[in-house]
Formats: C-alpha cells, sequence, structure tokens
C-alpha cells in the first residue's frame, strides 16, 4: 500500500493541486486502509466505504476533545473519490466502489469572527514574544496557516513596514503593510528571541529547538493562548484571519482594500501601495 500512497500523492503533484492536499489526501486515504484493513483496493466494496463513513462521525479527535467537523468528514469522501477516480481512470478498478455512494451534504460551517474584546484578550495571554508574533502574522497580518509556515526572515522587511507572501494560495503574491506597532512586535522577536535558539533554516518564526514552525506547531501554540485567554477551543488559526477581515471592514477599509490584504485576488502590489493602505488599519491590541 505503500507504493500506492506513493503513486497516488505523484498523480496529485502531476495534476496540479496545492502542496498542502498532495499532503492532506493521502493521509486521509490512509487512515481509510488503517480502519478498513484493505490489502487491494480493487477488492473495496461500497459496504467498506459506508463502514468508514460511519466511523468517522464517532472518530475522537487526536490533539484534543472532542470529533471531527462536518467539513473535516467531506475532506475524507473528497480523498476518497479522487483515489477512487483516479484507479479507475488508470483501468485498476472494474467498479468505482464510491461511485454508487451518496453521501450527506453539509451546509458550510458559520465561522464567526472574534470580537475585537476577544482579540485583545488573546493578546493581553501571549506569554511570549513567539506569542505575540504568531497573533500578528495571522491577525494582524490576515495570513492562511500555509503562509505563516512559508515565511522565511528575508520576506519580512522591518524598515519598510511591510511583509512579503511570495507565494500564496494558487501562487498568488502579495504585499501586507505591517503598522508600527506590528513591525517593532515582529523586529524585537528577531532581536530578542529568535537568535536565542540555535537556528536550522532561514524560516521567519522558529520553534523551541531552531526548526522551523510547522502548522500543528502553530495550531498547538495557539491552543496555549486561547486556553488562557479563556476564549473558544475551536478557535482556530483562519478564525483570527476572518476576524481581521471583519475588523477592516468594519473600521472603513473598502471591500477591494480587504480583498487584495488577504489575497483573494490578483494583487499589483507595490511599497506605495502598502504605505498608503496601511492608514485604513484599525488600533490593533497591544
Amino acid at each position: 500500500m505503500e507504493q500506492l500512497i506513493g503513486l497516488f500523492k505523484s498523480y496529485l503533484s502531476v495534476v496540479g493541486y496545492s502542496a498542502g492536499v498532495q499532503r492532506t489526501l493521502p493521509a486521509c486515504v490512509q487512515e481509510f486502509i488503517y480502519y478498513s484493513q484493505v490489502e487491494d483496493m480493487a477488492l473495496v466494496t461500497p459496504q467498506d466505504i459506508a463502514a468508514f463513513y460511519e466511523w468517522l462521525h464517532i472518530r475522537p479527535l487526536k490533539y484534543r476533545e472532542g470529533a471531527l467537523s462536518n467539513a473535516m468528514i467531506s475532506h475524507y469522501v473528497y480523498a476518497l473519490r479522487v483515489l477512487f477516480d483516479w484507479l479507475e481512470a488508470c483501468g485498476e478498478l472494474v467498479q468505482n466502489p464510491v461511485s454508487v455512494l451518496r453521501f450527506k451534504r453539509y451546509a458550510p460551517n458559520s465561522r464567526k469572527p472574534l470580537s475585537v474584546a476577544e482579540v485583545q484578550r488573546l493578546f493581553a495571554a501571549a506569554e511570549s514574544l513567539r506569542e505575540q508574533v504568531l497573533l500578528h502574522l495571522f491577525y494582524s497580518c490576515g495570513l492562511r496557516r500555509s503562509e505563516g509556515v512559508a515565511l522565511q526572515l528575508s520576506d519580512v522587511v522591518i524598515a519598510g513596514q511591510v511583509l512579503y507572501v511570495r507565494r500564496g494560495k494558487n501562487s498568488k503574491r502579495r504585499v501586507i503593510p505591517l503598522t508600527r506597532q506590528v513591525a517593532t512586535a515582529l523586529d524585537r522577536y528577531i532581536s530578542k528571541e529568535r537568535y536565542r535558539v540555535r537556528q536550522r533554516g532561514s524560516a521567519f518564526m522558529l520553534n523551541s529547538k531552531g526548526g522551523p514552525m510547522s502548522g500543528k506547531s502553530y495550531l498547538l501554540l495557539l491552543r496555549r493562548i486561547v486556553t488562557r485567554a479563556g476564549l473558544d477551543q475551536a478557535t482556530s488559526l483562519h478564525h483570527l484571519r476572518h476576524s481581521i477581515a471583519t475588523h477592516l471592514l468594519h473600521a472603513g477599509a473598502g471591500l477591494e482594500y480587504v480583498r487584495d490584504f488577504l489575497g483573494h485576488s490578483r494583487l499589483e502590489s507595490s511599497q506605495i501601495y502598502a504605505k498608503a493602505a496601511i492608514t485604513q488599519l484599525p488600533q490593533l491590541p497591544e
């Protein structure tokens, strides 16, 4: 089965799926294989997939209490659809076991943004420069998790008060303006905390061992801040991004600016544009 997973990853890469999807879909498939104990995908039945689908609704989370979200269950279903469609196209299947199944369609989760007061509680609960910077990257700068993971030290220009996203979603680039407060916090992290650890690589954010922060590391660090702040444990990195978008709009920023700030459309980035836009940012928590 390891060979199958390797070929599946190669297929996802060739057809242009993002790096995140190339990791997520094979992981979902591997969990199906482990649960079903199948040795040959050609022998998988619709009943095997239906049983796995039912189990996903009661499967415990690995790092905290609770069960999988509807959105995550949909990811597993999508992974199996892509896998079996690929195997069918390759002539490896007589019948596609997913094609005869119908799965419940879930409405998109309504992600409620944090209030300004809740964001202030998060910043107040941050106990280190690294925790403050995490909040600034995903709230003040509105980064996606993958963008935070990919952020390099050279992408943060303190003197120019800008942060460069070199490769965002769909390979889009953008420039994010930094307020003086945010730039100061990032500069303090670079000069006072980042260089205290033995560095391995050029990632902007480092873990305690000097390696680059992973998406999982960011999430676990956020969980600690959220716990101390007494907020909902379901608060995610993307909640921070969603919240800054809402707060910018409420502060009077235009829809076009917020769209470009978050990288939802093509941005003809320039230093002049970034400096001009900075005046539209609201006062952020200390």
